[in-house]
């Protein structure tokens, strides 16, 4: 692992939170006073978002599997590795941003004397020097593949990452959260939303799980309450997704910094399942994400500047 320029990956499904996890580590870094370049995972998809229609529904014409943003076909992995390895050897490599909203289009094409729409990319441009840390919040963050192109290879993201966090509710939870995200913030339905679901299925099981035996530390939301029918339309259910105090919160870590009995001591109510387990109510999440993040990236930080101080 790289004592200079760390790298620091949060991955899980859509709609697993992963988002929520991003913003309790960004509050570390702001601690911690570190610069993070931030890499946004949409932005190491293949196509765009008109282009990657077209492949979908050609995809779905010729009767093949379904290509979804899951799939290593409909991103660029081997991108993503040489950033990863070039930010730890040098600490920068070339990033971009998909456009998700006009607002975001308005300020990247503002900053960039560009004309881009949301669904497009910007174009490609180098980290500024002088970070502290990268980090990745996406799909693929520790995602290791097979090539089958015509020149077949490894590509290995994981091997980069410092710390890795998975994002892995239990998958009616997560179904639910996508559900409920999807149809409020976006013009879906829950019909339509669960047909994306089962066209992903596979590549959720070939592309997404297998990550979370790489990571450092998995959240993984278990319900205290029915979520037996992820897939409810009736207005009564319209909020489904348990609410914190409805679940547990089972953590899995495998990091050689973490003291997790002691951390156990500081969350109410917490306690081992197994030596690497620590189970708590869903409530005391952001404590718990904050005693168990904060000393791993401190230590990277302290081997930063020790590294930098011997020149």
């Amino acid at each position: 692992m790289s004592a200079t320029h760390p790298i620091v990956t949060v991955t899980g499904s859509s709609g697993a939170g992963t988002s929520f996890v991003k913003r309790a580590v960004e509050k570390i870094f702001a601690r911690e006073n570190l610069n993070a370049a931030i890499i946004e995972g949409d932005s190491f998809h293949k196509y765009d978002r008109m282009a990657m229609r077209e492949k979908v529904a050609e995809s779905k014409a010729n009767g093949t599997r379904v290509l979804t943003h899951f799939s290593e076909h409909a991103n660029e992995f081997q991108k993503l590795e040489e950033l990863f390895a070039q930010y730890r050897e040098t600490g920068t490599g070339k990033r971009r941003y998909y456009i998700h909203s006009d607002e975001e289009a308005a300020e990247l094409n503002a900053r960039l004397g560009t004309n881009l729409k949301p669904g497009e990319f910007t174009p490609w441009e180098d980290i500024p020097e002088g970070t502290d840390v990268l980090f990745y919040e996406g799909l693929h963050g520790m995602v290791k593949r097979k090539d089958h192109g015509p020149e077949e290879g490894m590509h290995d993201v994981a091997q980069y990452v410092d710390l890795g966090i998975g994002v892995c509710p239990v998958v009616n939870i997560e179904w639910m959260q996508k559900i409920y995200r999807d149809t409020s913030e976006r013009p879906y339905s829950v019909g339509q939303v669960r047909d994306v679901i089962l066209e992903r299925m596979e590549d959720y099981i070939e592309y997404i799980v297998p990550q979370f035996h790489r990571t450092h530390i998995n959240f993984h939301r278990v319900p205290l309450v029915d979520t037996s029918d992820p897939f409810s339309t009736l207005k009564d259910e319209a909020a489904l997704v348990p609410e914190p105090k409805n679940s547990l919160m089972v953590t899995h870590v495998r990091h050689q910094d973490i003291d997790l009995q002691a951390i156990a001591d500081k969350i109410p109510g917490a306690w081992l399942q197994t030596p690497e387990t620590l189970v708590y109510n869903s409530e005391h999440m952001v404590l718990a994400m904050d005693l168990l993040m904060s000393p791993i990236i401190h230590n990277l930080v302290e081997k930063k500047r020790a590294a930098l101080a011997k020149g």
